[in-house]
């Protein structure tokens, strides 16, 4: 899907004041990353690593597996498809809903696909595929599955694609990184750009067993990971402890914020993240996109196109407090208006 993604404000003439629309970390780049990716400028002068052996090293030492458990790659679309690619023309179900690149891939490369309801995963759940596709924890929604260990192990003949992509914005579970070296059925997807704001460098990495990681790379192209990626990728690692998002602050204020929200007559989900889902009783959530957009510089993310969500929903991610109160004001005006 080249478009219907969040953060598209630059569609739009008006200037976005506040961005709901993406989940991103809204506060920024790491401390240093900039200055640091300014001082290793003359490497873009040579070709980047061919698939980032040095960040390997880094992503092996920070997680304690053998370095051929790893694949760099260009941001997690390109983890997405990759899979797809290398398990061509497979029998695969998506848990929905769900990123949308996930059925995408699959269609380019000819799977059978069928869905999963998020709310029928359990750990006696019998999955007939020969792959799933998951987003734990789940984007839009921000659920989170506790037992996805337990399903794995109940479902050998399965390879589970998990992707963790939001997994440091959330306290309900921990990553499945420990398995996936020992695991033949698990791939895990990670990502760099979420927590670490760097989305326009596009940077993630796969997790897996050798078998599966030598499949992967042999599709590979060179250099699909630019030096600049790279490069920062080694600055998070190398300053790993010092540059971790507020969690427990960002959590703090999501529930201050979501139940606010609730206050002005929108529905709102519960999360186990930073964003979440919200429904408005009105019109739906593009005339609500439409009318923050024209008189509040205000982007949210209409989240109808997700698979079993409808017209009316929308996601919305947590912001620095004075924003957050800013929707909720134009949120008491949509609610009064006539629109």
């Amino acid at each position: 899907m080249l478009h219907g993604h969040g953060d598209d404000g630059y569609l739009y003439q008006k200037q976005i004041q506040a961005d709901f629309s993406t989940n991103v970390w809204y506060g920024g780049e790491p401390a240093g990353l900039k200055e640091h990716l300014f001082s290793i400028w003359p490497s873009i002068n040579k070709y980047p690593e061919v698939v980032a052996e040095g960040l390997v090293e880094k992503l092996s030492h920070h997680h304690q597996l053998p370095a051929d458990s790893f694949l760099i790659n260009n941001g997690s679309t390109e983890s997405i498809y990759l899979v797809a690619q290398a398990f061509e023309g497979r029998k695969t179900a998506i848990t929905i809903p769900a990123f949308a690149e996930y059925q995408d891939a699959c269609k380019m490369y000819e799977h059978q696909i069928s869905f999963i309801r998020w709310e029928e995963l359990r750990a006696d759940l019998i999955i007939n595929a020969d792959i799933l596709f998951i987003c734990n924890p789940n984007n839009p929604t921000g659920y989170a599955i506790q037992n996805m260990e337990a399903i794995i192990r109940a479902n050998p003949g399965v390879l589970f694609v998990v992707d963790e992509a939001f997994i440091e914005f959330t306290l309900a579970i921990d990553s499945l990184i420990s398995l996936a070296s020992h695991l033949e059925n698990l791939i895990i997807l990670r990502s760099l750009t979420k927590a670490y704001a760097i989305p326009g460098l596009r940077l993630g990495y796969i997790v897996a067993a050798k078998e599966i990681i030598e499949k992967l790379r042999s599709l590979k192209y060179p250099w699909s990971v630019n030096t600049l990626a790279v490069e920062a990728g080694k600055f998070i690692f190398d300053n790993y402890n010092s540059i971790q998002i507020p969690l427990n602050q960002l959590l703090e204020e999501k529930i201050r914020f979501s139940e606010l929200l609730r206050t002005t007559g929108i529905n709102v989900f519960d999360s186990s993240t930073h964003f979440f889902i919200a429904e408005t009783p009105k019109y739906t959530a593009a005339d609500l996109k439409r009318f923050l957009i024209d008189n509040f510089g205000i982007l949210i993310r209409d989240a109808s196109n997700f698979k079993t969500l409808e017209a009316k929903h929308f996601r919305l991610a947590t912001l620095e407090a004075d924003k957050n109160e800013l929707l909720i004001k134009a949120m008491k005006e949509w609610m009064s208006s006539g629109y």
